[in-house]
């Protein structure tokens, strides 16, 4: 089996397309020389009205990217804490693939065969509000279905997450095997579902191949990880960013079988791939809410700059008005005493 890692680009979320989208509809006319604001066709009760909503819009996503933060923070820590188990893992199959190097062995994941059908597991989210995260994911999905198609390869998909399994349900003519979804932060039953899953069909040789579509978390799967903190800015909550060292202790390379080591490597062989898928969703929701966290990020920001905008121009409106009532006022004084 082997595992592609495919990268992606972050962006800011529909919310956040959404604010700028209002602040548009706010104005009839752009913004003149020197920031002079918004020329507004709405009244002032409703500009009052507008700030009020882009206000509570802005404490929502402020705490959605908190929440996002909090739960990236876990995420990357889950990732970490596995890494030993996973480097661990496969120091022993590489001392035990020293030890059987001369031996002829027949294992179900050790056979080789020509490639005509692919497995490609699709990895996306189970929610929105996280920028393109799962668009392009789903865009790196179809670039290798087109790859598969111009080398002549057959394919099928195995969907992982309510985004995707809407996606293709959409598109009966992409050939799907199973629909999955993970509810929550991934446990060692989810990965292990894929994994019966495609060990399944490798097995009985309905693929040759099995590949996983996912994002390439390369803030946690890397020497310096990047963490996340929540601390206090200028009176309020705020994420900052750090990079770890992670440091891992060497294995011993002096390691004796009581067992036959064919034996041993059967049993491992699965072990390595659930790991590794489990390695793969952990990436993926890691990844999912550190691109939440940054389009929320993006969107409070909307806000906060569309709230200006709207009270610049309410209060030059109101100023307006009470201009036209004091000139009224004179006039009409100028009236009377003409």
């Amino acid at each position: 089996m082997s595992c592609s890692h495919l990268s992606t680009a972050w962006s800011s979320s529909a919310l956040a397309s959404s604010a700028s989208s209002t602040r548009r509809r706010s104005s009839s006319a752009p913004r003149s020389g020197g920031g002079s604001g918004f020329v507004v066709r709405c009244s002032l009760r409703e500009l009052r009205s507008r700030i009020d909503s882009v206000r509570n819009t802005q404490k929502i996503t402020e705490a959605m990217k908190l929440v996002a933060a909090a739960k990236v923070r876990r995420a990357q820590e889950a990732v970490v804490s596995s890494r030993p188990f996973s480097e661990a893992l496969v120091e022993v199959l590489y001392n035990m693939n020293q030890e059987i190097q001369t031996e002829d062995i027949d294992l179900p994941l050790t056979r080789t065969r020509p490639v005509k059908k692919v497995a490609l597991v699709v990895l996306t989210g189970e929610r929105g509000l996280c920028g393109s995260f799962n668009n392009n994911v789903l865009k790196k999905a179809d670039t290798r279905i087109e790859e598969l198609k111009q080398l002549g390869l057959e394919y099928t998909v195995i969907s992982v997450g309510k985004k995707g399994n809407a996606y293709f349900q959409r598109r009966p003519y992409i050939p799907l095997e199973r629909e999955l979804e993970v509810s929550g932060v991934p446990t060692v039953k989810d990965s292990q579902a894929i994994c019966d899953l495609v060990y399944s069909l490798f097995v009985s040789e309905e693929v040759d191949k099995g590949e996983i579509c996912d994002v390439n978390g390369v803030c946690v799967d890397a020497t310096e990880d990047e963490l996340f903190r929540l601390t206090t800015k200028e009176g309020k909550l705020t994420v900052e960013r750090e990079k770890v060292k992670i440091e891992t202790q060497p294995f011993s390379p002096v390691v004796q079988f009581e067992q036959d080591p064919v034996q041993i490597l059967d049993a491992l062989l699965p072990l390595y791939l659930n790991s590794q898928i489990l390695r793969a969703l952990q990436e993926s929701l890691a990844s999912e809410l550190a691109a939440r966290m940054s389009a929320m990020s993006s969107a409070t920001d909307n806000a906060i700059e569309l709230r200006k905008n709207l009270s610049i121009a309410y209060n030059r409106q109101r100023q307006a008005k009470i201009t036209g009532e004091i000139l009224e006022i004179v006039a009409g004084a100028d009236a009377l005493a003409g």
